[in-house]
C-alpha cells in the first residue's frame, strides 16, 4: 500500500521569492546534501555550535522550506576519522532521537569520506532571533535588571532542557552551557544547543590544523566562570551543567557581569549575587554555584524552587488538557466560548465560618490573559513534563539500513533511517468506499506530542489487517513503537464500525 504523508509545523515558512531572485539563490547554493533535502548556503552563521571551529553555514531544508545550519568538521587525514567512525555514528544516533522543546533540534548526518580527506557533516536547527548573550546585551541598553517574570519563564525552560537530557539513557551532560549557546526565539521560547560539542571536544580528536588558538583563548577567558572549579579535573557529571545554569541565571537576572577585562573573576560574580534584591532568587543560584557538586541540586529538583514554580501543575495540567481537546482546532475558540459565560456568574466560592463565601465571577478573570497563558503553552514555554516523575527517557536505537539500501546509497557512508520517537496524541481517521467496492480509502490524521500534524492516506483491500498497516506506519518513520498497538486497535474498531454498511 502507497502511504502519501503532508507535515505541518508551527514554524514561519520563507517567503516566496519574485522569479528575478530565483536565479540568483539558485547560485548562492554551494552544496546539497546526498539525499538533496538540505542545500548548504554561502552565508556563514554561528549558532555557538562549535567553538573554534568557523565551518557553520546557513542552508535550506527544502522539505519544510525553513532555514537550517549545515555543520562541517573536516579532516585532513581520513584515517582519524576512519578510526572514531563507530563512536561517531553511535553520538550522532543518540543525537537524532533526541526531541525536546527547549533543545535545538539535530535533523541529520552524514560521512564524507575522500581519497585524501574526510569530514562530517550535521544538519542543525537555525534559531534566526539569535544567543541569549546577544539579547541581554541588547537590552542592557534600555534597563538595569532582568523582569523577574521573563527570567522564571527562561530558567524554568532551561532546567527543563537540562532536565530531560540528564534523565536520558545514556546520560547526556552539555558540558559547554553559556549564554552563547542559549538561543531566544521571538515568541519567547529557549532552546539550548552545542548539545553535541562535548564528545567532539572530549571523546574525538579535532586535528590541531582545524583550530584557531587565539580564538579559542579567548573564548575560555570570556565564558570560564561558567564551569565549575572540578571541570577538568574529574569526569564529568550532571552537576557541571548545573553550575553552568546557576552562572546562565545569574547573568540573566543582571544582564551583564562586570569583567576585568576578557577575564570574569570570582570578585566579579560575589558582587553580582550581592546586587540582587530576590532574597529566594539569591538562594536559588548559590545552591547551583555551590563549590562541592555534591551539594549542586538536580535540573527535575530546581524546577520545583519556590522562586520558580509559579504556575500550579492543576493550571499547567488544565491547560494542556484543553488544547489537546480533539475538538480544538480554532485559535480563536476561547474568544468564542468566553463571549456565552455571564460575567456576573461565580466560577468558585470558598465557604468560611461566620462570614459570606469568598466569591470569584467570571469578571474577574481576564480573558487576554488567560489567551497569553494558553499560547505560552502552545508554543513549549510551560511544558507538562516539568511536573512529572523523573525518570529514564531510553533513547531507542535507530533501524539499520538494509544490504539493498547500502548498495544504493549516493555515498560509501549513507545516511541513517530515521525512527520516530515523538507520541501520537491525537488520532482521527476518516473511511470511504471506492467506486470499484473493493477498496476502502482511509484518511489519517495525526498530531504528535510537538504539536506536528501528520495527514496520511492509502488505499485498503478486505484481507489487510489493521496491525499489519499500523506495523507499516512504525517502518517508514510515520509513528512511534510504542504506539503501534494503540494504532492497530484504533484502525481495527474504526474499520469494524465503517465495514458492515460498506458491504
Amino acid at each position: 500500500m502507497a502511504l502519501h504523508m503532508v507535515s505541518t509545523q508551527s514554524v514561519e515558512k520563507a517567503p516566496e521569492k519574485e522569479k528575478d531572485e530565483e536565479s540568483e539563490d539558485e547560485s548562492e547554493v554551494l552544496e546539497e546534501s546526498p539525499c538533496g533535502r538540505w542545500h548548504k548556503r554561502k552565508e556563514q552563521v554561528n549558532q555557538g555550535n562549535m567553538p573554534g571551529i568557523a565551518s557553520t553555514f546557513l542552508a535550506m531544508d527544502t522539505e519544510e522550506g525553513v532555514e537550517v545550519v549545515w555543520n562541517e568538521l573536516q579532516y585532513t587525514d581520513k584515517r582519524i576519522l576512519k578510526s572514531h567512525e563507530d563512536k561517531i555514528r553511535t553520538m550522532f544516533q543518540n543525537l537524532m532521537v533526541v526531541e525536546h522543546p527547549n533543545v535545538v533540534k539535530f535533523h541529520k548526518y552524514w560521512l564524507d569520506v575522500k581519497e585524501t580527506s574526510a569530514r562530517v557533516v550535521f544538519i542543525t536547527e537555525y534559531v534566526s532571533s539569535g544567543s541569549l548573550r546577544q539579547f541581554l546585551k541588547k537590552t542592557k541598553k534600555n534597563r538595569k535588571t532582568m523582569n523577574a517574570k521573563a527570567w522564571k519563564r527562561w530558567c524554568t525552560q532551561i532546567l527543563s532542557a537540562l532536565s530531560y537530557l540528564h534523565s536520558c539513557d545514556p546520560v547526556i551532560i552539555h558540558g559547554n552551557l553559556t549564554n552563547d549557546t542559549i538561543f531566544i526565539q521571538h515568541n519567547g521560547l529557549i532552546k539550548i544547543g552545542s548539545v553535541w560539542h562535548r564528545v567532539f571536544a572530549n571523546e574525538l580528536p579535532v586535528p590541531d590544523d582545524l583550530r584557531t588558538p587565539l580564538k579559542c583563548l579567548r573564548d575560555e577567558q570570556r565564558t570560564k566562570h561558567f564551569f565549575p572549579p572540578e571541570y577538568g579535573c574529574a569526569e564529568d557529571s550532571t552537576a557541571v551543567d548545573i553550575y553552568s545554569f546557576g552562572m546562565c541565571a545569574l547573568e540573566m537576572a543582571v544582564l551583564e557581569i562586570q569583567a576585568n577585562g576578557d577575564k570574569v573573576t570570582e570578585e566579579n560574580v560575589t558582587k553580582a549575587i550581592n546586587s540582587l534584591e530576590d532574597l529566594n532568587m539569591k538562594e536559588f543560584i548559590l545552591k547551583c554555584l555551590s563549590v562541592s557538586e555534591e551539594k549542586r541540586p538536580s535540573a527535575h529538583n530546581l524546577l520545583f524552587h519556590r522562586v520558580l514554580f509559579e504556575v500550579h501543575s492543576l493550571k499547567l495540567l488544565s491547560a494542556h488538557c484543553f488544547l489537546n481537546t480533539p475538538y480544538i482546532t480554532q485559535d480563536n475558540l476561547l474568544e468564542e466560548k468566553t463571549k456565552l459565560i455571564d460575567p456576573q456568574a461565580v466560577m468558585a466560592s470558598v465557604p468560611r465560618k461566620g462570614q459570606s463565601p469568598m466569591l470569584w465571577r467570571y469578571s474577574q478573570v481576564s480573558s487576554m490573559e488567560l489567551d497569553k497563558f494558553l499560547e505560552d503553552v502552545r508554543n513549549g514555554i510551560h511544558p507538562l513534563m516539568n511536573f512529572a516523575v523523573s525518570r529514564p527517557h531510553v533513547l531507542p536505537r535507530t533501524l539499520s539500513q538494509t544490504q539493498e539500501d547500502l548498495q544504493t546509497a549516493k555515498t560509501p557512508t549513507p545516511e541513517p533511517v530515521e525512527v520516530e520517537t515523538r507520541k501520537v496524541v491525537q488520532m482521527h481517521c476518516n473511511l470511504e468506499r471506492r467506486e470499484d467496492k473493493a477498496r476502502i480509502h482511509l484518511t489519517l490524521y495525526l498530531k504528535l506530542e510537538d504539536k506536528l500534524h501528520r495527514h496520511l492516506s492509502c488505499d485498503l483491500l478486505p484481507h489487510e489487517s489493521s496491525q499489519t498497516l499500523a506495523s507499516e506506519l512504525v517502518h517508514y518513520g510515520f509513528i512511534s513503537e510504542e504506539d503501534c498497538q494503540k494504532m492497530a486497535n484504533f484502525l481495527e474498531d474504526a474499520l469494524h464500525k465503517h465495514r458492515p454498511p460498506l458491504n
